[in-house]
């Protein structure tokens, strides 16, 4: 099973190799001869073949980003790597090497048939985001535990599988274990699973399938969830008020401050905190609910500013094309004209008319172009108005928000420390019923030390306020200017592509009557 380097050595792919296998490959005789010349670009070859090149090590692929079909077989690499620019391969060849761990394969989602025939592989794994594989091929392998067959069981395109040549090809039950688990296989070890195999499998295997459908289902059912809770996350993310619908950001200022949880102990406290908690975590609802009110807001905004955009620029596009077309219908006649005209003052007249055209062709373009920058300069500043006049609105509503937050966490520190200086007092003077801890005691040892560690409590929960706010604030402006920039940089980009295509389209007119006439005259 396993290949040898033989007398060549072995080789590692290099620009060279693949230079010439993409020459070779690619098209011959005059269409390959211009090809050569103009230079073949990697990134448009679909298709690669680099087999039986004693290849140790796959390399140097990141470029072939359109390749659909690539051939690796008869080499002797080791390892699957590399391979993680080719994101649109569809056909993977890797039969004939000295591969034992499949691997490398993260990125190939579009992978729909691989073969991995004649290899070291012991164990079926690592291939969990290859969802469209339709054939696998690993035949004359290690794989010696029938196990294996059961991961294959995510993959619901999977037709046909090639196994023979296994250690597990011997076990008893070998086709009806696989037929049984991977009940919409067509194909085994290129035969067809009849349905005698069918109803074996069925009637042996029943409850164990069963007992494994009941895990996928509940395991499907915890993706499920598990990718709602994301979805939602991400929304919130976006709305940029995460972690402000519950307790969270209430339970950051208190997760490194042991001096409050200290405190606790002393009567009342828990009381205190608990009222604090309530009514911290309404305010932070506030600001999430209208976070998302924003968002819904937002994406309505920009949704009919770019549809609304858009349809302006196509209307100005077909009004363009339709003078353009207008006056190509009309062009042809005149240069008919001009080639058929015998009278040379004549010809002068005609042909001076016509550049007049030209020059007019090139005014009512660039006027059309005028007016629609003009147009869209409009609608994109009553959008700016628009976003900023939202952002601003929430910005002032949340920045009150944080403000009674802060005025919350102000009159929690007053509370407490009042309790805690009322509580110093019976302490010094041994009235304090409640048995304390002696990490808690510590705290009571004077006046100054249990301020300070008050104090200290209220500077944390303050800075989390703040760096709440400034996170959000932060956040949501750059989204606004980042937005608002990237749409001026479109239509910078639009406008000077236009006028560029306009400016080629006359200096065409313009070229080509000007070769006519030096025609004329030779």
């Amino acid at each position: 099973m396993n290949k040898l380097y033989g007398t060549v050595g072995p080789s590692v792919i290099d620009d060279g190799m693949l230079q010439k296998a993409v020459e070779d490959q690619g098209p011959q005789d005059q269409a390959g001869s211009i090809a050569k010349e103009e230079g073949i670009r990697f990134n448009e070859v679909i298709k690669l073949r680099l087999d039986y090149r004693n290849i140790l090590k796959i390399d140097h692929l990141w470029e072939f980003t359109s390749l659909t079909k690539l051939q690796l077989d008869n080499n002797i690499i080791e390892k699957i790597q590399g391979l993680e620019k080719l994101v649109n391969l569809v056909w993977l060849d890797l039969s004939f090497n000295n591969i034992d761990v499949i691997e490398g394969l993260d990125a190939l989602v579009n992978l729909q048939d691989l073969s991995l025939f004649n290899n070291r592989i012991s164990v079926i794994e690592n291939m969990d985001t290859l969802e469209n594989l339709h054939i696998l091929s690993l035949g004359n392998n290690l794989i010696s535990q029938l196990d294996n067959v059961i991961y294959l069981r995510k993959f619901k395109n999977l037709r046909t599988l090639n196994l023979a040549g296994n250690p597990i090809c011997q076990e008893e039950n070998y086709d009806v274990f696989v037929a049984a688990y991977l009940s919409d296989l067509v194909y085994l070890d290129f035969r067809l699973l009849n349905e005698q195999i069918r109803e074996k499998a069925f009637a042996q295997y029943q409850y164990a399938i069963e007992e494994i459908r009941h895990t996928d289902l509940q395991e499907h059912k915890a993706l499920e969830a598990q990718k709602v809770t994301e979805q939602e996350l991400q929304l919130h993310k976006d709305a940029f008020v995460e972690h402000l619908n519950g307790p969270q950001l209430f339970e950051s200022m208190f997760a490194d401050d042991a001096e409050t949880s200290k405190l606790a102990y002393l009567p009342g406290v828990t009381a205190l905190l608990e009222s604090f908690q309530s009514q911290f975590v309404a305010s932070c609802m506030q600001m999430f609910e209208a976070g998302l009110t924003l968002h819904e807001k937002k994406q309505t905004e920009v949704a009919s500013f770019f549809s609304c955009s858009k349809e302006i620029v196509t209307d100005y596009q077909q009004r363009a094309d339709h003078i353009v077309a207008d006056f190509e219908s009309s062009r042809k006649e005149v240069m008919v004209e001009l080639q058929n005209a015998t009278d040379a003052t004549l010809l002068e007249a005609k042909v001076s008319n016509y550049r007049r055209e030209i020059t007019q062709m090139c005014d009512t373009l660039m006027t059309l172009e005028l007016q629609l920058v003009d147009q869209l300069e409009v609608i994109i500043k009553d959008f700016e108005q628009n976003i900023s006049g939202m952002v601003g609105g929430f910005t002032e509503y949340v920045q009150g928000i944080f403000a009674q937050c802060r005025d919350l966490e102000n009159h929690q520190h007053e509370k407490l420390l009042e309790i805690a200086v009322s509580a110093l007092d019976r302490v010094a003077k041994n009235e304090l019923e409640e048995d304390l801890p002696d990490d808690v005691r510590m705290l009571f040892v004077d006046k100054d030390t249990l301020i300070n560690a008050v104090s200290a409590s209220h500077d944390t929960h303050l800075l989390k306020i703040d760096n709440r706010e400034d996170e959000l604030m932060t956040r949501m402006n750059g989204w606004m200017s980042a937005l608002i920039k990237s749409i001026q940089d479109k239509e910078i980009q639009r406008n000077r592509q236009r006028i560029s295509e306009i400016h080629n389209y006359i200096d065409f007119l313009k070229d080509q009557l000007e070769e006519m006439i030096l025609h004329d005259h030779q």
